[in-house]
């Protein structure tokens, strides 16, 4: 293994691994911090937030998310992404499994949540280089979004089908 870079949130290496019968291969390997996601519900309505994304420059509908900081565990930071990027607070965490995003170039784990019982908070603190509007919608809506491709972020179409059906 060789590191290539090395920064805040990931680090991205060379990697030389057996295959399972017996041949060897070289990748590049992103090994990122791992994430949570959380679908925000409340009665027949959820929200998402928009969020402009620099990296495809678009706005995307997507589940609030968020990097695990060193030492917590996933549920306590979907607790902390809820209030950051929404400004709620959950009575209740359900755990929905998890999924690697992208496991053919990185080893990132997204840890999945719907949030229930939510309730006002403050100290929503959106990072400096965020754009993010909480958007409240139907359940209805949100599954004809999804359908139609007009929501096409994969951790919140994985959090849709598992939360919503």
């Amino acid at each position: 293994m060789s590191e290539i870079y090395s920064g805040k949130r990931l680090r991205v290496e060379k990697s030389i691994f057996m295959l399972p019968d017996g041949r060897e291969k070289e990748r590049v390997v992103v090994k990122p911090s791992n994430a949570v996601a959380i679908l925000p519900r409340e009665g027949n309505h959820c929200y998402l937030i928009k969020q402009y994304r620099y990296v495809i420059d678009a706005w995307l509908f997507e589940a609030p998310a968020g990097t695990i900081e060193s030492g917590e565990t996933p549920e306590e930071t979907a607790h902390r992404e809820l209030k950051e990027e929404t400004n709620f607070i959950a009575r209740t965490l359900i755990p929905k499994g998890c999924i690697y995003t992208s496991p053919g170039f990185t080893t990132e784990k997204l840890y999945l949540y719907e949030a229930q019982g939510l309730s006002p908070s403050t100290g929503c603190q959106y990072e400096d280089d965020e754009l993010i509007e909480v958007v409240k919608i139907t359940i209805e809506t949100v599954k004809r979004m999804v359908s139609s491709g007009h929501i096409c972020d994969a951790k919140t179409i994985c959090l849709v089908h598992l939360c919503l059906g």
